[in-house]
């Protein structure tokens, strides 16, 4: 058990039947009346944040959870394997626990929050950036740096992503796991 004086940003509780880590918290104490804590709360399975406020000095029950490093090996029907980099035993996750799993690569490492005491996985972080090879896009002409306007591609994995004028197929380009947009050429 914790108490509110325990909160700093990244402990994970478990409130209202679902798991929470504090993203934010402020610690108020008014002129009059009682204290209390202001928190921003995000939930490990559905993503979404929340405000609360709690008084001072309630007790919550805080929630164990480990960052462990993986790596992604393939998809099938059962869903997602892959294998823990340090013991080397396999896994598999299914699909909606992934924030965006048409941005994995086969071999690409990732980050798993793993609930400790139950040894079950919550969320799949991807890394922020990840490099896609251009497998298609219209040929880019001279001159069409200026501008701020973009052309449909199509990675090497299928994916359709939005790219500048001047990228021509078999460039290779960093993707924005988070939002899905082109970040930067990469020079091979």
């Amino acid at each position: 058990m914790a108490t509110t004086a325990d909160f700093r940003n990244g402990l994970c509780i478990e409130y209202n039947h679902d798991l929470f880590t504090i993203t934010e918290f402020q610690h108020v104490k008014p002129g009059k009346g009682p204290a209390f804590v202001r928190t921003k709360l995000k939930s490990l399975t559905t993503g979404r944040v929340l405000d609360n406020t709690f008084s001072a000095g309630v007790k919550v029950i805080e929630v164990r959870i480990e960052r462990r490093k993986y790596q992604f090996l393939y998809k099938d029907d059962s869903g997602y394997h892959f294998m823990d980099a340090n013991t080397f035993e396999q896994t598999y996750i299914d699909e909606k626990l992934i924030d965006n799993p048409s941005f994995l690569k086969e071999g690409e490492h990732v980050e798993i929050l793993v609930k400790a005491d139950t040894e079950t996985p919550l969320i799949c972080e991807l890394p922020p950036f990840v490099e896609f090879d251009i497998a298609y896009t219209e040929p880019g002409v001279k001159g069409d740096t200026a501008t701020n306007t973009y052309k449909a591609a199509t990675t090497g994995t299928g994916i359709e992503i939005k790219v500048p004028l001047f990228i021509n197929q078999g460039d290779r380009v960093k993707v924005d796991t988070r939002t899905g947009q082109y970040s930067e050429r990469v020079k091979l």
